[in-house]
């Protein structure tokens, strides 16, 4: 056999002990008559040791031992007399007996260390190498144990595993598919899913009752830091449920993860409109590890000949508690912040709550002492307090642009703790939300989405005010989940679509199969889905969901280590009988 042992079981008791270890060299250094060689695998590093006096050639041969070599050594394990306290067996060390090569390695072009001294263009493109890396293995392995228990607490609750087409039809409505062609049926192009959404509605309508589903999903999307072309959910979906069900069946599960994999007793999620979380967190993925809640100010700064304020529709402000402290240099970067284009605000106005209780404003000239305490107490501000102002001619853009700064104000302040959790549930959601490029409503979760009972009858005078039965999972101002109670009537399901611009021979084309199904009996259902990607980089507490993909896409979508997307023969595209231009 290859090896006895792995690099990081041995310990004291198996002092004595013939043991034959196998893995990668991950550094070697020469003391004296002794070589040491710090071997590695998946599951630690041990120590091996060569003594000149004892074995000159089995000395000299491990002096040659380049990093990450693959290498089989045989020996005892003796007690180290200087321990290393920062590995599992730092107590103990192998003197070798007997060293076989079993691949050399040419020299990487990064460090296999914690900290690496490659970039991340060169870490994508040898991935392969970036994967051996300690810190990159625990966030797979945390994905690993993050699937192994929602697989384990579904099936416990009688859900059922169910694979779901690849190949699917395209749909009008979300994000970008990505297209495949079929070579058998000439002209025509199969997508890849965004979701199986409408696939889990019709296994609710088999009776399946109870689905889930750890599955691939893509979408051609411009990326970011928690977007990828192609993304992983845990795809849920329950039958004869209303939404209270649902809510209380995976807070079950999102507080059963926190208990297993972080060892954390999480409260009862508390849950938020979609209008409040807009009105006092300018998002609808509020990060409420912190206060600093927004608080209009119309009535409060109109009136003083500030024209800036007079003519706003929308003045809203935050109070930093004990940031009184920001210099003019660090508020004026704070005012450049929030005139970025990608967040557009004209500018910025300031008030200290001076150690005596007095306001000094940005505005003083405007606004006398008595108008300035007015705001103070509207702010509910303390000796040490800075309040920061926004405002402009569009209250949901105001709100968002005071949103990043909150979020700029909270990551300053050290409020954004990532080993803190915050969870709550974003609940009534709009039904619709207008599309300035398309010029009409448009599905805000998506078409399948039921209206709330009681709105219902909005749908024929007022469209854009019906609340959807939608819900999202948000934890540190991330949207890890949502859903919500799907349309099980194929009526209402049609007058949907007709809201949503299309003709009846659209929706027939288009989503005929699932219209039809509903015709056999379709059961009350709902579900919601994960992103996998998403929570588990929550829990190890990464800016990136990439570093818990095993072989990511980089920001233009590209995988730099297969040189994806690239040209294909000429060939493969006559047979689909597809042309392409080639720019000259």
């Amino acid at each position: 056999m290859y090896r006895t042992h792995t690099c990081g079981e041995l310990r004291l008791s198996n002092v004595g002990t013939e043991v034959t270890l196998a893995g990668w060299v991950q550094r070697s250094r020469k003391m004296g008559s002794i070589v040491f060689v710090d071997l590695r695998d998946r599951y630690g590093i041990t120590q091996l040791a060569f003594n000149d006096g004892i074995n000159a050639e089995l000395c000299e041969q491990a002096s040659h031992l380049g990093r990450e070599f693959v290498v089989q050594a045989t020996g005892t394990v003796s007690e180290r007399e200087s321990k290393n306290k920062n590995i599992a067996t730092g107590d103990i060390e192998i003197i070798v007996s007997k060293l076989t090569v079993l691949n050399a390695s040419d020299t990487p072009p990064f460090t296999i260390e914690e900290n690496s001294d490659g970039g991340d263009d060169l870490r994508m493109k040898y991935r392969y190498l970036d994967l051996r890396r300690e810190c990159v293995r625990r966030n797979l392995e945390l994905r690993h144990k993050f699937a192994f228990e929602v697989r384990r607490y579904l099936d416990e609750h009688g859900f059922l595993e169910v694979e779901t087409p690849v190949l699917v039809n395209s749909t009008p409505e979300g994000a970008r598919d990505f297209v495949v062609p079929s070579r058998m049926n000439p002209g025509q192009f199969y997508a890849l899913p965004q979701s199986p959404q409408t696939l889990k509605q019709l296994l609710m309508v088999s009776g399946f009752d109870r689905y889930f589903q750890i599955v691939k999903c893509f979408r051609d999307e411009d990326l970011r830091a928690d977007r990828q072309p192609e993304f992983t959910q845990i795809d849920c979906e329950m039958s004869f449920v209303e939404q209270e069900d649902i809510i209380q069946m995976f807070e079950g599960m999102s507080r059963h993860l926190f208990k297993t994999i972080k060892g954390i007793d999480v409260p009862e999620f508390p849950r938020m409109t979609w209008a409040d979380a807009m009105k006092y967190y300018g998002s609808d993925k509020p990060d409420t590890r912190f206060d600093m809640r927004f608080v209009e100010l119309m009535d409060v700064m109109k009136g003083y000949g500030f024209g800036v304020f007079d003519g706003a529709a929308y003045i809203g402000g935050i109070c930093a508690k004990g940031a009184a402290t920001y210099t003019r240099k660090q508020l004026d970067q704070l005012t450049e912040f929030v005139k970025r284009p990608q967040i557009g605000a004209k500018g910025m106005v300031y008030a200290r709550i001076e150690a005596d209780g007095s306001v000094k404003s940005s505005v003083d000239k405007f606004y006398p002492q008595e108008a300035l305490q007015k705001l103070k107490t509207a702010m509910n501000a303390e000796a040490g307090d800075l309040i920061l102002i926004l405002s402009g001619d569009d209250a949901m853009r105001v709100r968002k642009q005071l949103c990043e700064l909150r979020l700029e104000m909270g990551t300053q302040l050290g409020l954004r703790d990532k080993n803190k959790y915050s969870c709550l549930w974003v609940i009534d959601f709009p039904m619709y939300e207008w599309s300035d490029e398309e010029q009409r409503l448009m599905a805000m979760h998506h078409p399948f989405t039921s209206p709330k009972p009681e709105d219902i009858p909005l749908l024929d005078t007022d469209p854009a005010a019906v609340r959807a039965n939608a819900y999202d999972m948000v934890i540190n101002g991330v949207e890890v989940g949502g859903g919500s109670i799907r349309i099980h009537d194929a009526k209402l399901q049609q007058k949907i679509f007709e809201i949503l611009g299309f003709t009846p021979e659209q929706a027939q084309a288009k989503f005929g199969f699932l219209m039809n199904a509903f015709k056999f009996g379709a059961p009350p259902h709902g579900g919601l889905a994960y992103g996998l990607d998403r929570f588990v980089s929550l829990f190890a507490g990464l800016d990136s969901i990439r570093d818990c993909i095993a072989f990511p896409k980089n920001n233009q979508g590209r995988d730099v280590m297969l040189g994806a997307p690239g040209v294909i023969d000429q060939k493969q595209l006559d047979e689909l009988e597809i042309s392409v231009k080639t720019q000259a």
